[in-house]
């Protein structure tokens, strides 16, 4: 099982019990390429990732665990970010060979209690590509937009200054 934060793993492992491993991301494991490229607007938006470095010996921890895995759970957030870290945790597995035929469920709770994890764990589903999607946009535009627009505004305005989405 999959959490964003060490706390949440810490907590869940005691619902869940000694059948279960559950790991923390420490957040988003993956970020666009920090140069020129990383979206390629001439490929229907093609977005090029990069494991961050700081979260890299994370990464390795999960590869490690779901080789020796039947179930791969991802629990991270239910929001838009929470999806999306779901499935780059998942295409990196995928990528390092760790995931072979364990089943990928994504399970949401909205309160860390005994009784919402265990609810959400007996009802996993798909990842929701329509959220990763959306975050995916979201991190497009920032990086088409903001990217491009904050170094003229600390030329012109003050340093630091970030664009954004708009």
């Amino acid at each position: 099982v999959i959490v964003e934060s060490p706390a949440k793993a810490k907590t869940i492992k005691k619902y869940l019990g000694k059948d279960f491993t559950v790991l923390a991301s420490y957040g988003h494991v993956r970020d666009l390429i920090p140069k020129n490229g990383a979206v390629d607007v001439e490929h229907d938006f093609a977005m090029s990732y990069d494991i961050i470095e700081r979260n890299a010996k994370h990464v390795a921890a999960i590869a490690k665990a779901l080789k020796e895995s039947d179930t791969f759970y991802l629990a991270t957030d239910p929001d838009r970010e929470g999806e999306a870290i779901a499935w780059h945790i998942c295409e990196l597995m995928r990528s390092k060979k760790a995931l072979k035929k364990q089943p990928v469920n994504r399970v949401v709770f909205h309160e860390i209690t005994k009784s919402a994890v265990a609810d959400a764990v007996s009802n996993p589903r798909d990842i929701s590509m329509t959220l990763v999607d959306a975050q995916q946009a979201r991190r497009a535009l920032d990086y088409l937009v903001g990217f491009n627009l904050s170094p003229l505004l600390w030329k012109k305005i003050r340093y630091g200054l970030s664009a954004g989405r708009v």
